[in-house]
């Protein structure tokens, strides 16, 4: 087409489309590139700020790796992620929050009361729940993968001197429906601010914490997957997440327990914490697909 103006590009570009093309695909792409011809228009875009743009969506590509996913970075630090989980979230199920970019799948299987904790000297955290459906029922044979930071505020995947699968388990329930494992208690940290999404953090004035929380993905045959993230009332960020994942309903609360009150069966380290220690109870509710 010849006559292409700035008033009339949105619209060329969607007759540009194929008559086989996916309506879905076209509802999306049009929306999209919708939005982003009218911003351009909106802030006078210019050709340096243009470019700049650019260069960081090449930056973002070339700081990125099997291990660090700046794309996903972006998108939980601009809100979208969470935006994502909250248009599809069920209300009459647990909320779900971001996945965040360090998942890292194949964990190794972890029993019942089974312990995440290894070799790290800080203070035991017991954590244990229900998995139920809507109506409180148990739901047998759900599966958690859990996983959560070291003490010193890195997950496996940035820290090559953790193991791989380090505070990482998957744990399958019983028949009750009920989960429970040892830990240490999960700490605040910064996501990566050493790349371009750190850049648009310090231009924005933003910080990079985030509260400490526990991740969980809760699978049962017949419901929706559920990815969320579980924060202590306590925590100094809880109300200033830089990637927008706290919800009102994932707000857990440590209780503390006396020295010689941990549980003497049912826990791998049952008979051999001696000390107060920390737990938590919070029940995860699946939502029939």
């Amino acid at each position: 087409m010849r006559d292409v103006t700035k008033d009339n590009i949105t619209d060329v570009f969607m007759g540009y489309m194929g008559q086989n093309t996916d309506p879905r695909l076209k509802e999306v792409m049009g929306s999209l590139v919708r939005h982003l011809h009218n911003f351009a228009r909106e802030v006078n875009l210019t050709h340096a700020e243009w470019n700049k743009g650019i260069a960081f969506l090449e930056q973002a590509g070339e700081i990125s790796d099997a291990e660090r996913h700046e794309f996903v970075l972006l998108s939980d630090v601009l809100g979208l992620s969470s935006l994502v989980d909250m248009l599809h979230n069920r209300p009459e199920g647990t909320s779900s929050s971001v996945l965040g970019p360090f998942h890292i799948t194949g964990s190794p299987p972890l029993e019942v009361g089974g312990d995440m904790r290894q070799d790290f000297t800080t203070q035991v955290l017991l954590v244990e729940g229900v998995v139920k459906d809507p109506d409180g029922n148990p739901i047998p044979g759900a599966t958690l993968d859990i996983w959560q930071t070291a003490p010193n505020g890195l997950y496996s995947s940035q820290d090559p001197d953790q193991d791989t699968y380090s505070f990482h388990g998957l744990q399958t329930v019983g028949a009750d429906g009920r989960y429970a494992f040892t830990t240490v208690k999960p700490v605040e940290y910064t996501v990566p601010s050493d790349g371009p999404v750190g850049d648009i953090l310090r231009a924005c004035g933003r910080h990079p914490w985030r509260p400490s929380h526990l991740h969980f993905i809760a699978e049962a045959e017949g419901f929706r997957p559920l990815v969320t993230e579980v924060f202590p009332e306590d925590d100094p960020y809880l109300d200033q997440d830089t990637v927008f994942g706290v919800r009102e309903d994932l707000v857990m609360r440590y209780e503390h327990m006396p020295a010689g009150s941990f549980p003497q069966t049912g826990y791998a380290l049952s008979g051999q914490v001696p000390d107060a220690y920390l737990k938590v109870a919070f029940d995860l509710t699946l939502v029939p697909k």
